[in-house]
């Protein structure tokens, strides 16, 4: 196992990312880096934008918008909820396979904002997409022993929807943040996320065992 690997990544995803965060808050660069590093469905449609404000490929904003957040509540909430989620889910899948799920979540949460608004010109930011395929994936992996059957709903599925609801109402309270700045309230990119999280926890669970 490579040295870095005996981290954990989970500390990684969240120190750099309030690292980066904190940073670009304290340069007063937050308008500027949203633009810059946002994730902009137009982008990915093909439309034309000036230079000035494509230093980022748009093939990598579904990456570089999770470094971004709209204030210190923002940023609480995501890293929170990483750090209640994506640890056990390392355990289960293996620093690799949290990085997987990590990345395909934000890939996932990107092309699900794309597809209900493919010619906004707002930028998304923030690291809930890439967040929800972590819950997602920790919601199917851990729910059943967390969570009682009601009626025809076994324990899992009552797991998975309490997450995804609690989940929601968070993401719905910091979005009262965003209102007025300008910047994308992406309620579809946490359900790609998510559903991302739910398709891949098995696969990568099965993928990890068969290689230890």
């Amino acid at each position: 196992m490579p040295a870095f690997a005996r981290l954990s990544v989970t500390w990684a995803i969240i120190v750099v990312t309030v690292s980066v965060t904190l940073l670009v808050s304290y340069l007063r660069y937050d308008v500027d880096a949203a633009i810059l590093g946002g994730f902009i469905p137009a982008r990915l449609s093909g439309q034309d934008f000036p230079p000035e404000i494509t230093a980022v490929p748009a093939f990598l904003t579904p990456l570089s918008c999770t470094l971004l957040h709209a204030g210190f509540f923002h940023l609480a909430m995501n890293m929170l909820m990483l750090l209640v989620t994506a640890q056990p889910t390392e355990k289960a899948l293996g620093w690799l396979g949290l990085i997987v799920l990590y990345v395909v979540g934000a890939y996932a949460a990107a092309l699900a904002q794309w597809a209900v608004d493919p010619n906004s010109i707002r930028p998304m930011i923030g690291a809930s997409g890439a967040a929800s395929a972590v819950v997602g994936a920790y919601s199917l992996l851990f729910g059943r022993s967390r969570a009682k059957a009601i009626g025809p709903l076994s324990a899992q599925t009552v797991h998975v929807i309490w997450l995804a609801l609690a989940w929601t109402a968070i993401n719905l309270l910091s979005a009262f943040a965003f209102l007025g700045a300008g910047i994308a309230i992406a309620g579809a990119a946490h359900i790609g996320g998510f559903l991302a999280g739910l398709l891949l926890a098995r696969p990568l669970l099965t993928w990890r065992w068969r290689k230890a």
